[in-house]
């Protein structure tokens, strides 16, 4: 079945969980919206949505240097207790985000992050673009914001497709890693170093 998009959002706004997961569980309950909350709570996935207000100031820095030497990376990634931060799921999640960052070159780790008035210059540009294309005033708004939510999914961690597999954000590995190690888990910070190009450091997330 065909999964309305508008439908998604509003399960993940419910449960916090992720697009594919949100679709999938959609799918599973022929679109019952209550049915699908269920199937999220079996899965863990809704569960471990809601670990994620919990305090985190345990974990580790993570360092990664990318093969060929030219990219480097360092990366805060805490949990609430210093026992999950030692274990291999834990590390293993880690090892990726890092090596996320070192490919995909995110420039925060959320939205709420980005400066406002890059975005303010992304959106007017995109504007200027739409509008040097003829198209119709009234539509003209919604083909900027799509463009803008594109932006977001390439310059923010957690928006971005995980490498490793495309059909996933960073933020539902992370949902998932939550759910499997049983406690709140946060991507902190990070710092990118390009031989040539100096480094990106973003805020804590």
């Amino acid at each position: 079945m065909t999964v309305d998009a508008k439908v998604v959002k509003i399960l993940r706004q419910k449960t916090g969980a992720g697009v594919m997961d949100c679709k999938e569980a959609l799918t599973i309950a022929d679109g019952d919206m209550d049915s699908a909350v269920e199937v999220l709570r079996k899965k863990g996935i809704a569960k471990a949505e809601k670990k994620l207000g919990r305090k985190a100031d345990q974990g580790s820095v993570v360092a990664y240097i990318h093969p060929g030497n030219r990219v480097g990376v360092l990366l805060e990634i805490n949990c609430e207790t210093d026992f999950v931060a030692k274990t291999d799921n834990f590390n293993r999640f880690a090892k990726n985000i890092a090596m996320q960052v070192a490919a995909a070159n995110p420039l925060t780790v959320s939205r709420e992050q980005l400066d406002t008035i890059i975005v303010a210059k992304e959106r007017n540009i995109y504007m200027e673009q739409a509008k040097a294309l003829g198209k119709p005033e009234k539509v003209l708004n919604k083909i900027v914001e799509g463009k803008i939510e594109k932006f977001y999914q390439e310059m923010c961690l957690l928006e971005q497709p995980f490498i490793k597999d495309n059909d996933k954000t960073v933020k539902d590995i992370l949902s998932e890693t939550v759910a499997s190690l049983g406690e709140n888990i946060t991507i902190s910070r990070f710092t990118r170093y390009e031989v040539g190009e100096g480094f990106v450091s973003n805020g804590e997330g």
